[in-house]
């Protein structure tokens, strides 16, 4: 439910326009005002595995992930029963308005995840498939069922179906990826997923092979075209031109042997020169 809905509501149950005004005026009171470096929010949770209050939930994480062997964990979002209005410290069952003082806690607020934000410009959307909350527009993403996850509407016929490609930790800085709150990009080739940060890190110290399964992640038909040029104006001692080596292509899985060069080794069926000697 946004604040529209609420503000709907109080224009529905009262009738002087002064009144209205004020009630208004009492859902939108410290709008951006609270909140911490993850949300903007009015109001705290109350972790029900530690007892201990936090702004959300990745705080809770953050805290609790540099703290003793026997006292980390993190938290379920779905697990938190309660929170504390940040503006009348009143604790109390989640729910989007304050029973207290009346402030709306959260212009988008999810009963399902227990969340809360003022930034509605996010546009959140719950996924029931997935069973959290993401950002971007409802409209701008579905969700894959083989790759368990939501992708944008760009990639519907245009990505290779991994299975859970989204549950497990990025192969470049190991955060979990399904629940990540940074973006996340697909690699066209193989489906793998990877932060797209990650992924722009590895671009620049020239890492252009998957992390996971070793396929090349951009187009390097241009990369290949200049390996060609040199191995051309390379030529090998005599000892080496006629020595042969078996490879294995690790962007189309083909096999054979080719002559041996030191610039590179290209595959004969796909001309990719992503390849490994395999003796």
């Amino acid at each position: 439910m946004t604040l529209l809905d609420l503000s709907a509501e109080a224009v529905h149950t009262t009738t002087p326009a002064s009144t209205q005004a004020d009630a208004e005026a009492v859902l939108q009171k410290g709008c951006g005002e609270y909140g911490c470096a993850h949300y903007r929010r009015r109001c705290k949770i109350k972790a029900p595995c530690c007892d201990e209050v936090f702004d959300c939930r990745h705080c809770h994480n953050d805290a609790k992930s540099h703290s003793e062997d026997k006292g980390r964990h993190e938290i379920s979002r779905h697990k938190i029963e309660l929170v504390i209005c940040s503006l009348c410290a009143t604790e109390q069952e989640v729910q989007q308005v304050c029973k207290a003082c009346g402030v709306c806690m959260g212009r988008y607020f999810c009963s399902k995840c227990k969340f809360y934000d003022d930034e509605v410009s996010k546009e959140h959307f719950h996924c029931d498939e997935c069973g959290i909350c993401r950002v971007g527009g409802k409209d701008k993403f579905f969700h894959c069922s083989k790759c368990g996850c939501c992708y944008a509407t760009s990639l519907r016929e245009d990505h290779r179906c991994v299975e859970k490609s989204m549950h497990h930790n990025c192969p470049v800085c190991f955060e979990f990826l399904f629940e990540s709150l940074r973006e996340t990009s697909v690699l066209r080739e193989c489906g793998h997923t990877i932060h797209t940060e990650c992924l722009d890190e590895l671009r620049k110290h020239n890492r252009y092979a998957c992390p996971i399964c070793c396929k090349t992640m951009f187009d390097m038909s241009r990369v290949w075209a200049q390996l060609d040029q040199e191995v051309a104006a390379t030529p090998m001692p005599e000892a080496y031109q006629n020595q042969m080596t078996p490879i294995l292509c690790n962007d189309c899985g083909g096999s054979g042997s080719v002559p041996f060069h030191v610039v590179g080794h290209k595959c004969p069926h796909c001309g990719s020169y992503n390849t490994r000697q395999t003796q």
